[in-house]
Parts: structure tokens; sequence; C-alpha cells
């Protein structure tokens, strides 16, 4: 079992940046795919970055926020971070950390086995 805690949100100006973090219970953090998802409301929830640490770091990033957000971890805190940089408003959205193992498809929320309760980001005009 897997407890996911995200924090790191709030209200910024477009351009500004934020860090998200995800801070994980369990064991073997390090063999979990993490990944960031967001939701717009009256929207489907959409990858946004993930993470594979086992056996290798690999990194990856959908195309709307790629150069501009970095996911990264620190796996001595079991946490994954998400730091957000150039923000736009098209960016404001609950934000939500998941993590699973055996994926399939690392964007498809649904193949996802844990979730946090998500944080909202609001960024402004």
């Amino acid at each position: 079992q897997v407890q996911l805690v995200e924090s790191g949100g709030g209200l910024v100006q477009a351009g500004g940046s934020l860090r998200l973090s995800c801070a994980a219970s369990g064991r073997s953090f390090s063999t979990y795919t993490m990944g960031w998802f967001r939701q717009a409301p009256g929207k489907e929830r959409e990858f946004v970055a993930a993470v594979i640490s086992w056996p290798a770091t690999s990194l990856y990033y959908a195309d709307s926020v790629k150069g501009r957000f970095t996911i990264s971890t620190d796996n001595a805190k079991n946490t994954v971070y998400l730091q957000m940089n150039s923000l736009k408003p098209e960016d404001t959205a609950v934000y939500f950390c998941g993590a699973g193992r055996g994926l399939g498809s690392l964007t498809n929320h649904r193949l996802y086995n844990y979730w946090g309760q998500g944080t909202q980001v609001t960024v402004s005009s």
C-alpha cells in the first residue's frame, strides 16, 4: 500500500514558478513509476510528467510542458517533485501525483494504482 500527499500548489502570475511535492509512504518507493497528472474543470485527467527510477532513471514529459517543467525524485525522502517554470494560464488545474508498477503506458492515468488528493495550481494572466 502506498499513500501519496501532494503540496506546493497556489496562485501565481503568468511567467512565474511553483514547485510541487509528493511525499510517499510505504516501501520500495524507487521501484514505482511516479507520475504527475492534472485535471481542469470539465476535462479529463491529463498526463504531465513521469519518472522511472529503477533500474535506471528515465524521465517523460507531455509536449505541452517540455522545456518548462522538470520532474525529479529524492529517494531518501520518498518524494517526487515537479518544478514548474514559465507558467501559463492554461496550466491552471488540480495537479495529482500517481504511483504504479508494471504500467503498460505512462500516460494513461487509469493504469496508476495509487493517487494523492491533488493540489490546486492557478495561473493568472
